[in-house]
C-alpha cells in the first residue's frame, strides 16, 4: 500500500516556482503562460489616432527653410506618432514627412531598401531623379522611388517646393533589411528622357508589348494630378464605396496591383455633404487633405480637417469620413500598408451595424 505522499507547505511551493522562473529566465526562456496576455482578441496597435493641422504644419515649414540648410540629408519633417515612444514611425509600419527644396537647392543622390512616395503639395517645375530619370513636379502628382533606386531631388525654379515623403522604413527596420548607400557625386548623371517612364508606361488599360520585365515597384514613375482628377470626376454619379466614398488605388500599370509591393496608394473623393459608414479593418493609413473640409470619427473621435492636414489611423480603429462643405469637394490622398497585410493573408475588416453604421462622438481632436 503506498504512503501518503507529505503535503507540501505553501510558502515551499511558491519558493520552488520563483526559482523555477528564475533558472528559466537566466537562461533565456519564458514560459506561454506568462506571455498568453499578449494573444489579445482583436489588434491593439500601440500608435494612436493622431492630426497634424496644415496652420502648425506650415509655419514649421516657413522656418525650416531659413533654419536647417540641406547637406547630406533632406530637409524633411518626420512626422512621430505620439503612441509610439519616439520611433521613427507615424504608423508602426510606415513613416510620412514633409519635405521642404528652396530654388537652387538640390538633395544629395543616395538609394536605401525602403521604398518610397511623394506626393507634391505646393510648387511647379522642380523634379525628382530616379535612376538617371528626371520626373518633373506639379501639385497633387504622385511620384514614386523604388527600393535601392538612385534618386535625388532638385529645384531649378524660382519658387520652393513643398512634398509629402511616404516609406515603408518602419516595416523595413522591424524585418532588419534596412539599407544605405550615398552616390560617389551629387547627382545621378541623366542617362534617360525627362518623364520617359510616363510616356512608356502612362497609357491607361495598355502596356508596351516589348517589356517584358515586371518590377515588384510599378515603372510608371509619375502618376499626374491631371489623370487623377479625371478618373475622380469621371466617376461622380457613381454611388462609390460606402465606406470610402468614391475611392480609387493608384496601380501598377502591368500587374494591377498596387504601386510598391509594401505600400499602397488611394485617393478617394468626397462629395458636398456626403458622409460615409464606419468601419475597421487590419492595416494602417496616412491621409492627407488635398481639398476640401471636413471630418474623420476614428473611435468616437472627431478629428476636423481642411487642406493639408495629415491624418494618422491605426490598425482596426472604427473610422468613417464626411464632408461638411454644401458646395466644394473634399479629396484625401493616403498612404496604406495593406499590401503586406494582403500578401500574409491577415487583411480583415468588419462593418459597424450599431447606429445606422455611425459611430457615436465622445470626444474631439485638439492638437493643443
Amino acid at each position: 500500500m503506498a504512503k501518503p505522499q507529505k503535503e507540501v507547505p505553501m510558502a515551499s511551493v511558491e519558493q520552488m516556482r520563483a526559482a523555477f522562473h528564475e533558472r528559466m529566465h537566466a537562461n533565456h526562456m519564458y514560459g506561454l503562460w506568462e506571455l498568453a496576455s499578449q494573444m489579445t482578441p482583436h489588434p491593439q496597435p500601440k500608435m494612436i489616432p493622431y492630426m497634424w493641422p496644415w496652420s502648425k504644419l506650415k509655419s514649421i515649414v516657413d522656418e525650416s527653410g531659413s533654419a536647417v540648410p540641406v547637406g547630406e540629408e533632406r530637409r524633411a519633417l518626420q512626422l512621430f506618432n505620439p503612441g509610439l515612444d519616439g520611433r521613427w514611425a507615424t504608423t508602426n509600419n510606415l513613416i510620412a514627412a514633409v519635405q521642404v527644396l528652396l530654388p537652387g537647392e538640390v538633395a544629395r543622390a543616395h538609394r536605401h531598401s525602403p521604398t518610397a512616395i511623394r506626393f507634391i503639395i505646393e510648387g511647379s517645375g522642380a523634379y525628382t531623379a530616379v535612376d538617371g530619370e528626371r520626373v518633373y513636379m506639379e501639385p497633387g502628382d504622385l511620384i514614386l522611388t523604388p527600393s535601392w533606386a538612385w534618386h535625388d531631388h532638385g529645384n531649378e525654379t524660382k519658387e520652393r517646393v513643398v512634398w509629402i515623403d511616404g516609406l515603408d522604413i518602419p516595416l523595413i527596420q522591424s524585418l532588419e533589411a534596412m539599407f544605405f548607400q550615398f552616390y560617389s557625386a551629387q547627382q545621378v548623371p541623366a542617362t534617360r528622357p525627362a518623364n520617359a517612364s510616363k510616356r512608356l508606361h502612362g497609357h491607361a488599360h495598355l502596356s508596351p508589348t516589348w517589356v517584358k520585365e515586371k518590377p515588384q515597384s510599378s515603372p510608371l514613375l509619375l502618376y499626374s494630378w491631371d489623370r487623377t482628377w479625371e478618373a475622380l470626376s469621371a466617376l461622380r454619379e457613381h454611388e462609390g464605396s460606402a465606406f470610402d466614398g468614391i475611392a480609387l488605388e493608384y496601380r501598377h500599370p502591368q500587374t494591377g496591383g498596387p504601386v510598391m509591393p509594401t505600400m499602397a496608394c488611394w485617393v478617394q473623393m468626397l462629395r458636398p455633404g456626403e458622409g460615409t459608414k464606419a468601419h475597421r479593418h487590419t492595416g494602417s493609413a496616412v491621409y492627407h487633405v488635398v481639398q476640401g473640409e471636413g471630418a474623420t470619427i476614428i473611435d468616437g473621435r472627431r478629428f476636423v480637417w481642411s487642406k493639408g492636414d495629415i491624418i494618422a489611423l491605426p490598425p482596426w480603429a472604427l473610422h468613417e469620413h464626411a464632408n461638411t462643405s454644401g458646395k466644394e469637394d473634399a479629396v484625401l490622398f493616403s498612404i496604406q500598408d495593406t499590401p503586406v497585410i494582403q500578401a500574409l493573408g491577415l487583411y480583415y475588416e468588419e462593418s459597424l451595424s450599431e447606429n445606422g453604421g455611425h459611430q457615436k462622438v465622445t470626444s474631439n481632436f485638439s492638437s493643443d
